[in-house]
Parts: structure tokens; C-alpha cells; sequence
């Protein structure tokens, strides 16, 4: 088992923190990014992985966000400046991410302010996603998926984009069909 795992790490990405240990990861050629504030997001990316076989990539800022920072209702706090300035780009923790064996970009997010959280741009921005199928998935309290999707076409029109899918209450099979299992 452990070099069935090894051997997917070193097939689809270099110096990554998996929150999914399986062993296909480096058949399917899948890879499944996310970024996280509360663990929502995370629990939907495994449940990818788990179904894709692929290997999971957590964007991890280098000043996390506490619940503070999350406060939408403060419009001085981190997420609203952040999400108030379209070229704000926060930092990442710079993991090497080699992408050169996956065909598949399934890219996550929680929806803030009707749009993906600015610390995905910065990965987005980090990476050449050319020549991938990118994929986005999303969580949210309320917000539909469309718009953050529009968006990120709109900024990355070079990017090979999939179709979108909020994943919020879907079941597994609904989410296994969506992914075309």
C-alpha cells in the first residue's frame, strides 16, 4: 500500500499535503485543488478524489484566516478587503505542484461575495493550467455557483474550462453522475 501511495505522489504532484490517500491518483491523471476556510470545501474535494481516484491539493495561505477575517458583515475585514479589490492576490504557501501528468484540474472554493476567494486567483495565477481540463466545484450558504464561474472564464479565457457544479447537499451519486461515473 505505501508504495501503491508513493508512487501516486511522485506521478501527479511534488511536495503536496494530501487530505485523501488512495492509489489511483496516478492512472486517472486527476488532480483536485481547493481552498478551505472552514472545512466545507475540503470534505467536497475528498469526495472527489475518492470518486476520481485522484490526488487532493489543499491552497493554503500563508496568513490563514481566522473567524475575524471571515466576517462578512465587517466591511473592514480581511475577506471583504480582499474580495472588494479584484487584484488582490493573497499569498500562498508555494508548494511545487507538477502538474505535467494530469489531464484533469477539478479547482474549489467556497463562494464569497458571488465570486471565488481571491487566494484562488493567486493559485490560478501560480500555475500554467494550460492544455488541462479545469473543472470548478464550489460550496455555499446561498450563493449559486454561476457567477464565480463566468468570472473565472472571464479572467483566464486561455483556461480550458468544465462545466461548474455547486456541490452543497448533493448526494454521492449525484455527484458521481455529475462527474460522469
Amino acid at each position: 500500500m505505501k508504495k501503491t501511495i508513493l508512487s501516486t505522489v511522485a506521478a501527479c504532484a511534488a511536495a503536496m499535503t494530501f487530505a485523501y490517500e488512495n492509489s489511483a491518483g496516478a492512472e486517472s491523471g486527476t488532480l483536485v485543488v481547493y481552498f478551505s476556510a472552514t472545512g466545507t470545501t475540503k470534505k467536497a474535494a475528498e469526495k472527489i478524489a475518492a470518486f476520481t481516484g485522484g490526488n487532493v491539493y489543499g491552497i493554503r495561505p500563508v496568513d490563514r484566516y481566522t473567524s475575524h477575517d471571515l466576517d462578512w458583515t465587517d466591511r473592514k475585514s480581511r475577506s471583504t478587503v480582499e474580495m472588494n479589490d479584484e487584484k488582490s492576490r493573497p499569498e500562498i504557501v508555494s508548494d511545487v505542484v507538477d502538474m505535467s501528468s494530469c489531464d484533469t484540474v477539478y479547482i474549489g472554493y467556497p463562494i464569497w461575495w458571488n465570486l471565488a476567494p481571491r487566494v484562488v486567483n493567486t493559485f490560478i495565477e501560480s500555475h500554467d493550467l494550460k492544455g488541462k481540463t479545469v473543472i470548478p466545484f464550489a460550496t455555499s450558504g446561498g450563493s449559486g455557483i454561476e457567477n464565480s464561474v463566468r468570472e473565472l472564464r472571464r479572467l483566464y479565457p486561455d483556461i480550458n474550462w468544465g462545466e461548474g457544479r455547486l456541490l452543497n447537499g448533493m448526494s454521492d451519486s449525484e455527484i458521481k453522475k455529475w462527474l460522469g461515473l
